[in-house]
């Protein structure tokens, strides 16, 4: 599949750092995005001004306006778009979709209206036979675009696909590990924001250390109570995509999630932090999504429900933590 092109669809942040890891590669890729302006400024530019400005373009990179076009002709297909436009955007796709096209995203998140992981929204929208990838992992798009080295995972229950795309995206500075467990790298993608959106809330109220690191290690415990509940197997997430994933996203403040908790915890409503952030925080809806789908399970998840009731019910951040404090004391392993 070397010489045969890869369409990467979403032209933000990441979809724009994958996409040049696939033409640092030497595959042809194509870079679709829905904004005609942006798109024709990167024809001129040969970078993303608006998402990853310091990084160029490598020749093999195209950009293309057309999403026919783009996907005419591809033998794998990227999606890289947030989760609210990723049934969307599959619509559109299923018709224009060849019989032996593979299809992998980056989309992290719950669906809001459905509580549905990205691989349940494509099984209701495209033919179940289809082959299909989930990448993740602990990434920052700006370092990707640098060229820093990098690993992530790639999950498929076709392996032969997983491995195709983890050899198409490995080089010097990136290196892809593969895995069948497809809920359990899809879990720890989503849930990880909306604990990085509770790691900024304590370090934006200086807590300390010692309450960070708290909140990942119980946080761990919260991931993988789901989402063994949902099918997953434990084991993923003490890999990349769940415990690598978690500790970047809280940690360093590349993390969109991360800053939305510490402007909130700065006295800023979640709107205005939103919008001063001025891009996708995918913990902010996802955070809703997940007081939802643990209610619907019966799973218990204390520190991401904090985060929903400071986001969405008000609660003062300091008094969210109080009342995480005063819970009964219990088994670690409960």
């Amino acid at each position: 599949m070397r010489d045969v092109p890869v369409a990467v669809l979403g032209a933000g942040s990441w979809g724009t750092a994958l996409a040049i890891q696939f033409a640092r590669c030497a595959r042809p890729t194509r870079l679709w995005g829905r904004d005609p302006a942006q798109l024709a400024d990167m024809v001129r530019s040969r970078r993303n001004a608006r998402y990853l400005p310091s990084a160029v373009f490598p020749e093999t990179l195209r950009i293309e306006s057309d999403l026919a076009a783009a996907v005419a002709g591809a033998g794998d297909l990227l999606i890289a778009v947030p989760s609210h436009a990723f049934r969307d955007l599959l619509r559109q796709i299923h018709p224009l979709l060849e019989g032996d096209t593979r299809l992998a995203w980056a989309t992290k998140g719950f669906e809001l209206a459905s509580g549905l992981l990205p691989h349940q929204v494509a099984r209701e929208v495209l033919a179940p036979q289809r082959s299909v990838a989930v990448l993740s992992g602990p990434t920052f798009a700006r370092e990707v675009g640098a060229g820093l080295p990098t690993a992530m995972t790639i999950a498929s229950a076709d392996l032969t696909f997983a491995a195709a795309l983890a050899q198409d995206l490995s080089a010097e500075n990136f290196r892809a590990y593969t895995s069948s467990d497809v809920v359990g790298v899809e879990v720890g993608g989503a849930i990880k924001n909306v604990l990085a959106i509770g790691a900024g809330l304590a370090d934006g109220l200086g807590l300390g250390a010692n309450t960070r690191v708290a909140l990942i290690t119980r946080g761990l415990a919260e991931m993988m109570r789901l989402g063994v509940a949902l099918g997953a197997r434990r084991e993923t997430f003490m890999g990349l995509a769940g415990l690598g994933d978690l500790v970047l996203t809280c940690t360093d403040d590349q993390s969109r999630n991360r800053q939305l908790g510490l402007k909130v915890a700065a006295g800023h409503t979640p709107a205005q932090a939103l919008a001063a952030i001025g891009q996708v925080v995918e913990g902010y809806p996802a955070a809703r999504a997940l007081h939802q789908l643990a209610g619907r399970l019966s799973v218990e998840m204390p520190l991401s429900e904090s985060v929903h009731r400071v986001l969405y019910g008000g609660v003062a951040p300091r008094e969210a933590v109080r009342e995480l404090m005063s819970r009964p004391i219990k088994s670690e392993l409960e």
